[in-house]
């Protein structure tokens, strides 16, 4: 921040005393903050665990997420299955089928959450 407050060449004779205070707080205000800021930087920089757990923590949810869409996309596919050769008497084809459309779904399910499918796709 300029001293000068723009009423003259020679600011500081110009300036009220409320002005003169004023400026003279806002100095030392800086510097405290310049300071606090320095003391925060230096206790925090032995302590970058906690970020690397932040991330490991993040990592193992997306894991947990992924593996969760695949198994749900296999039992759902076996559920449809197992209802369709209950329904229509077509034991064990419905089942069979189902199950490896629920698995195609779980993985697409999965490719697409993890953002590998979006890369090769063009222009849709």
């Amino acid at each position: 921040m300029a001293q000068d407050t723009g009423h003259g060449e020679n600011g500081d004779r110009d300036r009220s005393p409320e002005e003169a205070a004023l400026s003279e707080r806002l100095g030392n205000l800086d510097q405290r903050l310049s300071e606090f800021r320095g003391r925060h930087v230096k206790t925090e920089q032995p302590a970058g665990d906690g970020e690397d757990r932040a991330a490991r923590a993040s990592a193992m949810a997306l894991g947990f997420r992924l593996s969760s869409e695949l198994v749900a996309g296999v039992v759902v596919g076996a559920g449809i299955g197992w209802g369709f050769d209950r329904l229509l008497s077509t034991s064990p084809f419905g089942f069979i089928v189902f199950l490896l459309l629920g698995f195609v779904a779980g993985v697409v399910n999965v490719v697409r959450t993890a953002g590998a499918g979006q890369n090769g796709r063009g222009g849709s």
